[in-house]
C-alpha cells in the first residue's frame, strides 16, 4: 500500500523559524532588553515570516496620539504613517481594539479619502492593522503592508496577532502597568527612548558620513554584540562617551 506524503519542506522550514522567532522575542521577557530594538526585530520577523512587504508598530504619546515606533521601511511609509491620526486602518483598531483592514487601499476613496490618495503613490495596496492591547486597554497597532492587493490568509493573521500580543507582554514585563496613569508612563518611556535613538541615528550618520538606515544598522550590531541595550547605546553616542569612529571600526 503506497501511504500519501504530506508536502514538509517549505512549510517545515517555515514552522521551525516560526517557532524560533517567539523564543527569540520571548527572550525580551528577561532583564536588560531594549523595547526598540525588540519592536524593530517584530517587524523585520513580521515581513520575514507573514508574506508582507513591510511592517510597523505604533504606540500612543501622553495625547493618545500614535507615533511610529518601529519599521522596517521608511521612505515608501512616510505619506501614510502622516495620516496615521486622522482616518485609516491604524486609528480604527487603536481606537476600537480590533482588527481593521483594506484589500485595496487604493479604492477606500468613500471610507479613508486622504489615505487612499496616498496609497496610490506609496505602491501598497493591502493593509492590515492588528491591535497591541492589555485585556480592554489599547496600547499600540501593528501594521502589516502589501504591494499587492487583497487580504491576509486567517492563519497569517492569526500568527500575527501572537506576534502582537507577545510585543505587548515585553512592553509591559519590566514594572506593573495595572492602573491607566502607570501603563501611560511605560509608553511615554518606549516613545523617549525612541527619540533618543533616532537622534542617535541622525548624529552617527553625519559623523560617519553614510545614511541613516546604514547609521542604524551599525548602531544594532554594535548592540548586540556587546550587549549593551540600544538606547543605552544611543545615549553614549550622544554624550560622546563613546566615539562614532569606533562603531565603524568594531563593524
Amino acid at each position: 500500500m503506497t501511504q500519501a506524503h504530506s508536502p514538509r519542506g517549505p512549510s517545515s522550514a517555515r514552522d521551525r523559524r516560526l517557532a524560533a522567532t517567539f523564543v527569540e522575542l520571548a527572550d525580551t521577557l528577561v532583564a536588560g532588553f531594549d523595547i526598540i530594538d525588540m519592536l524593530h526585530t517584530l517587524t523585520e520577523r513580521c515581513v520575514e515570516l507573514l508574506d508582507v512587504d513591510a511592517a510597523a508598530v505604533l504606540l500612543p504619546d501622553r495625547r493618545r496620539a500614535l507615533q511610529l515606533v518601529a519599521s522596517t521601511e521608511q521612505s515608501h511609509l512616510i505619506e501614510l504613517m502622516r495620516l496615521r491620526n486622522q482616518e485609516g486602518p491604524f486609528l480604527d483598531t487603536y481606537r476600537t481594539g480590533a482588527p481593521a483592514a483594506s484589500a485595496d487601499l487604493t479604492a477606500e476613496g468613500d471610507r479613508w479619502p486622504q489615505l487612499a490618495a496616498a496609497a496610490r503613490q506609496s505602491g501598497y495596496g493591502g493593509v492590515q492593522a492588528l491591535p497591541l492591547r492589555l485585556h480592554a486597554e489599547s496600547l499600540g497597532v501593528l501594521g502589516l503592508f502589501q504591494g499587492t492587493v487583497g487580504s491576509l490568509p486567517p492563519d497569517t493573521m492569526a500568527i500575527g496577532q501572537s506576534m502582537a500580543d507577545i510585543a505587548t507582554i515585553s512592553i509591559l514585563h519590566s514594572g506593573t502597568t495595572r492602573r491607566r496613569e502607570q501603563l501611560a508612563e511605560q509608553l511615554n518611556l518606549t516613545l523617549n527612548a525612541r527619540i533618543t535613538i533616532e537622534q542617535a541615528k541622525g548624529y552617527l550618520a553625519e559623523k560617519l558620513q553614510v545614511g541613516v538606515a546604514e547609521a542604524f544598522a551599525i548602531m544594532r550590531d554594535h548592540a548586540h554584540d556587546s550587549g549593551m541595550p540600544l538606547t543605552d547605546l544611543a545615549r553614549a553616542v550622544l554624550t560622546a562617551r563613546i566615539d562614532p569612529a569606533e562603531l565603524a571600526d568594531r563593524t
